[in-house]
């Protein structure tokens, strides 16, 4: 039993507990550049950050005008980006200091992501993540991604957790608001510092705007202890 009045913590993958950000540039950069966009830049990068890979490559077809449907796409993106991952993905050091925390107070954890399951389990396993993540989401198994609630929602479900007992770490605009939209508290670190005062961060039980400067998984323990709802 958690000593923190039954609450359950669940996390977002990317930009939250691993540095995978410029693994998914690096194989938007070349998916892109094989049809025809060369230039694509970190900055135009920084607007799909906590949007699915769908939705991602969905746009690209529109904005560019690729010949390639969304799947082939998909497709091409996720088996660069898998290449990348497993080559090297950093896990935030105080992140991981956090989820052993929270699993020595056998908190139940999930991981909530818009990436593949394929990227999700090669990651986890990669840094050694699952042997304490055990539930995950991704989603491709609901009906709409972030901002949308489905997959903190089912995260909560599999957890067989409340939505209101739940608490969601999240680095983006869109993962903030679907934390909100599932009626969780959120812990947010912005991965962009320039997005932190976005309106959907306003939302957040606890902004972080230093992003994973500011993060330490001491004073996240120490705010989920001081503010567990009574029993």
């Amino acid at each position: 039993m958690s000593t923190l009045g039954g609450i359950s913590v669940i996390f977002d993958l990317d930009g939250t507990l691993v540095d995978s950000e410029p693994n998914y540039y690096e194989a938007g950069r070349q998916v892109l550049a094989e049809h025809g966009v060369p230039d694509f830049t970190w900055e135009q990068h920084e607007g799909y950050v906590g949007i699915s890979t769908r939705e991602t490559v969905a746009d690209w077809k529109h904005r560019y005008g690729l010949a390639a449907s969304v799947e082939e796409l998909v497709a091409a993106k996720n088996g660069r980006y898998l290449e990348l991952a497993r080559a090297s993905t950093r896990v935030y050091p105080e992140m991981r200091k956090f989820v052993e925390l929270l699993a020595t107070e056998r908190v139940p954890m999930a991981v909530a992501s818009g990436s593949s399951p394929r990227a999700i389990a090669a990651i986890l396993a990669g840094t050694g993540l699952d042997a304490y993540l055990r539930t995950v989401v991704s989603a491709d198994e609901v009906a709409r991604g972030k901002p949308a609630p489905d997959v903190f929602l089912e995260a909560a479900r599999r957890l067989g957790a409340r939505p209101a007992d739940c608490v969601v770490l999240e680095d983006a605009a869109p993962g903030a608001a679907a934390a909100h939209a599932a009626g969780m508290r959120c812990i947010a670190i912005p991965y962009v510092a320039a997005q932190a005062a976005a309106p959907e961060f306003a939302t957040a039980g606890l902004l972080l705007r230093g992003g994973q400067r500011e993060f330490t998984a001491r004073a996240a323990y120490d705010w989920l202890a001081r503010t567990a709802p009574s029993s």
